[in-house]
């Protein structure tokens, strides 16, 4: 690669031994405009060690405890003022990062850049079903206004369309700022909702830039037989809204758990 960019760091967020974490580090290693990568994990081994070394990537640790705390921790070792959590399920279309930064670049102002994605289960791409066209409709109608809370927190209202692997964070604007630590699944959601209250712009690239792998052993899967989703989704609904509108609006959402 004849290009990179050295304010953007790619932090794989890699857990115990995951199938598909190698897949996910090349497609960050093929991006077509490179950035740094690194990789943290709260549960070190030989494993993530081997691969660590076979890319030579630089591997660090901290004690975990939660995906928040995990998410925080691995933001801690990013040294450049844009960052990506990449998950380790995840996988990135080479222009990624292009686009991504194109965004921070055009817009100095920008807190969050995100694209339109894939959902990827058993071995192939999932049709673009209900759930998925309702959601690019959400990111689209958010694009509108990007820069107007009011608007944001209006489209964040109805659900959580923003996939969180595919999230780029502009860490000088958002300095202050952590994922909820006790929160177990809708800790994004929630997170965009804070974010939403700040100054400055979300960008959104209408492309669908990455692929969010749905399978048994996910964090997300796991929470929603645990009922766990549930919970914490409508305890975000009854920030936006009165509870009897919010108890409406979850019977709807809930169904698109059916997905994963």
């Amino acid at each position: 690669m004849t290009t990179s960019f050295p304010n953007h760091t790619f932090v794989v967020c890699a857990y115990k031994e995951s199938t598909y974490l190698e897949d996910c580090l090349q497609s960050l290693l093929n991006q077509k405009t490179a950035s740094k990568i690194i990789i943290y994990t709260s549960t070190p081994n030989d494993f993530i060690q081997h691969l660590a070394e076979k890319y030579q990537l630089e591997l660090f640790t901290k004690t975990g405890g939660s995906i928040g705390k995990d998410w925080n921790n691995a933001l801690s070792f990013v040294t450049t003022q844009y960052a990506t959590i990449a998950h380790q399920d995840d996988y990135y279309e080479a222009t990624y990062s292009e686009e991504i930064m194109k965004q921070f670049k055009e817009k100095a102002d920008t807190l969050i850049a995100y694209p339109d994605y894939y959902e990827w289960k058993d071995g192939q791409k999932i049709p673009a079903n209900t759930n998925l066209k309702i959601k690019s409709l959400m990111l689209k109608t958010m694009a509108i206004f990007p820069k107007s809370k009011f608007w944001r927190k209006r489209v964040l209202a109805f659900g959580n369309p923003i996939s969180c692997p595919a999230v780029s964070y502009n860490l000088k604007a958002l300095k202050d700022f952590h994922f909820d630590e006790e929160m177990r699944v809708s800790l994004d959601w929630y997170a965009w909702y804070q974010i939403a209250n700040r100054t400055g712009g979300f960008a959104f690239v209408n492309q669908k830039l990455m692929f969010h792998r749905i399978h048994d052993e996910s964090e997300t899967t796991a929470s929603i037989s645990d009922n766990s989703r549930t919970k914490e989704d409508l305890f975000m609904y009854r920030l936006f809204w009165p509870q009897p509108i919010a108890n409406f609006l979850m019977r709807y959402y809930v169904k698109s758990q059916n997905t994963n």
